[in-house]
């Protein structure tokens, strides 16, 4: 979840900056919907393997850029058997409109991130047999 090169591919094509440690700048760049783009938020909280919680702020919203406009996304991960949960909320939605655009997107990336995992796995697979 926090490889560049894996988050470019599962999350719409977005290139992140980020050290990853708390209180750390996080930018994400790339293009939307035809719209060149710049998010960006801090780190609140980085657990590997466990838990990543950060603010975002996105221009395309049109909204201005202070605090109260900022999302809190969290990603929690969770073993179950062979697999692993995730578990992700973003609060601040300003209208329910806003909140069911936000889940459908981030349906869209969760099953994304799903695929990007798998892929991994099968190559490691695959290269631990030959």
């Amino acid at each position: 979840m926090t490889d560049p090169a894996e988050i470019e591919q599962y999350m719409f094509g977005s290139k992140v900056v980020t050290d990853w440690k708390p209180g750390g700048r996080i930018v994400w760049r790339g293009e939307y919907e035809g719209k060149s783009y710049e998010d960006h938020g801090e780190i609140l909280v980085f657990e590997p393997e466990r838990r990543l919680e950060m603010t975002h702020f996105s221009p395309l919203n049109g909204e201005e850029d202070v605090p109260e406009n900022y999302h809190v996304l969290a990603y929690e991960l969770e073993e179950v058997g062979d697999a692993t949960r995730v578990k992700l909320t973003q609060d601040n939605n300003p209208t329910p409109e806003a909140a069911e655009r936000s889940q459908a997107n981030w349906e869209r990336m969760l099953a994304a991130l799903k695929s990007v995992v798998e892929q991994s796995e099968a190559r490691s697979t695959e290269v631990a047999r030959n």
